[in-house]
């Protein structure tokens, strides 16, 4: 009798992309993972074309990996996890790369795409030559809603239609063309003629738009006349330099910028490396200096100040609501809660409301400056953020409460302790037991709880004589959003980046500290 196969006694084995081996199983298997990888290989080439390679080499290196993971036996388990691990690469670990290559570039207002695409957009300005003759025109659209011009030669009469980077096409060889007495057409295949009083709209439509191609080109210049242009700026990569191509002046690449020697720049510029100027900036530039330690300083008081309130009154709270002597109590706790189901943006909108020193309930009866002053702009942030945090604490040590057995608390009446040391040596260490990681956790959100402060008076008022877009009551976060978004001087991403990445570090050690402290209350509970 013959051995009985592997396949017969414990399965067969698996094959390339299925387990049981069937042709269409396999067929659509390898369909979708073909599609997949096709598409993530198109998006990184349409990445690579456009000059963004570090998003291209990612992309790419997710096809790879995507492919390997399905073609492999060995990584059979990895193919169940492998849709989260490319939107894990793509959404998470390069945004961490890309902000912290970041930091050490000076990528801001002006600087703000790659230098191929910086070359590549100022290669398309152009210039009118000195004497170009003034050409008649008619503007015309397209089926598919393009643009086109009717053009004709003032030289010698000849017409033409141009269409944006393409040949212009003589008039003999367009089709349906049927013209007035003035040359100008009436109707043609494919082209609609637009009347005299859309001229207008159609310049400013069509302002940097060239009809033709690099050697023969013409742009719309006024609703009556076009003019020829022609490529004004050249990158020559020997120089690393754009020339000028009207009177030959050479733009040389400084710090981002292509630049001539009387002053002149081009826009637009791209970053550079700049070590670790953004972080020593913190440090070392007093404008920027003053600001940011007034905000780390407060961010970590905003932060703490936020738990602790919090904590005080959910506890006060929880502990009132757990004794058996309060009537309603299913009614009370759900009141308690409400301010938890509203959405912060409308609650916080609703404080801004009772707090106007106009309008407001509060404010127009009594407004120490709840805007306009740094000491009572912050009380009144905290106060509106002790109103939204107050249920989550309740909350969870409701339910904290409700784990620790009673037969401890009836031991220690026995032994004489009175309600304020059961509190102290019972309630709370066992409280802290479980509700200490969460208080943790609830600093890390408040350290970066940027819709409140947003909200509230968007970080203000200002701090006078800053550098940076920052405001007395801005923490970190809200700091950064204003440096890399919000900034009327222009956006310095390089900067927001740099301090992207010491919140990112600041963050991580409370993590760390979290998990330790988790551990050592462990040990807690295991000596109550």
């Amino acid at each position: 009798m013959a051995a009985p196969t592997a396949g017969a006694k414990g399965g067969r084995k698996s094959s390339f992309f299925s387990q049981d081996g069937s042709v269409l199983g396999t067929l659509i298997k390898v369909v979708g993972v073909s599609a997949v990888v096709a598409l993530l290989t198109y998006i990184g080439w349409q990445m690579y074309s456009a000059g963004s390679y570090a998003f291209a080499i990612t992309f790419f290196i997710c096809a790879l990996l995507f492919t390997l993971v399905f073609v492999r036996q060995s990584t059979i388990p990895l193919r169940w996890i492998m849709p989260g691990l490319v939107f894990l690469i793509l959404f998470q670990l390069y945004p961490i790369f890309f902000t912290v290559s970041t930091s050490f570039t000076n990528y801001s207002t002006g600087r703000n795409v790659e230098k191929p695409v910086a070359i590549a957009a100022i290669e398309r300005l152009t210039y009118v030559p000195e004497g170009s003759p003034a050409w008649g025109w008619t503007p015309l659209q397209a089926a598919d809603g393009s643009w086109a011009v009717w053009i004709i030669d003032p030289a010698d009469g000849t017409a033409y239609l141009a269409v944006p980077d393409g040949d212009w096409v003589p008039a003999a060889e367009v089709s349906g063309l049927q013209m007035d007495a003035n040359g100008a057409p009436t109707s043609m295949d494919g082209f609609t003629v637009l009347p005299a009083n859309q001229r207008f709209l159609f310049v400013s439509n069509n302002q940097d738009v060239t009809f033709g191609d690099e050697e023969r080109g013409v742009r719309v210049t006024s609703s009556t006349e076009a003019r020829v242009t022609r490529q004004r700026y050249v990158f020559d990569p020997a120089q690393d330099a754009m020339i000028d191509q009207q009177d030959g002046t050479v733009f040389v690449a400084q710090n981002g910028i292509f630049t001539a020697a009387d002053g002149r720049t081009l826009a637009p510029g791209f970053p550079v490396s700049v070590g670790i100027s953004n972080y020593t900036s913190i440090i070392t530039n007093p404008n920027i200096r003053g600001p940011f330690f007034t905000i780390f300083i407060w961010t970590f008081i905003w932060a703490f100040l936020s738990v602790l309130e919090t904590f005080v009154l959910g506890l006060a709270l929880a502990l009132n609501m757990n004794s058996p002597n309060i009537p309603f109590q299913r009614i009370l706790r759900v009141l308690l809660i409400v301010p938890y189901a509203i959405p912060a943006f409308i609650t916080v909108k609703i404080w801004v409301g009772l707090l106007n020193p106009v309008l407001g309930i509060i404010g127009s009866q009594w407004n120490p400056g709840w805007f306009t002053d740094p000491f009572w702009a912050k009380v009144g942030i905290l106060m509106v953020n002790l109103w939204l945090g107050y249920p989550y604490m309740f909350l969870i040590i409701t339910g904290a409460l409700q784990s620790i057995p009673g037969d401890i608390y009836e031991a220690a009446r026995v032994d004489g302790a009175g309600p304020f040391y059961q509190f102290r040596r019972l309630t709370l260490p066992l409280l802290m037991v479980s509700i200490g990681p969460l208080l943790i956790g609830s600093f890390a959100f408040n350290f970066n709880n940027f819709a409140i402060i947003d909200l509230y008076n968007g970080g203000g008022p200002p701090i006078p004589g800053s550098a940076t877009p920052a405001g007395y009551t801005d923490i970190l976060i809200s700091y950064t959003y204003r440096i890399a978004f919000g900034g009327a001087r222009g956006n310095d991403y390089g900067l927001a980046a740099a301090i992207s990445v010491i919140i990112f570090l600041i963050v991580a050690t409370i993590t760390i500290l979290n998990f330790r402290f988790t551990g050592q209350l462990e040990e807690v509970s295991e000596n109550v």
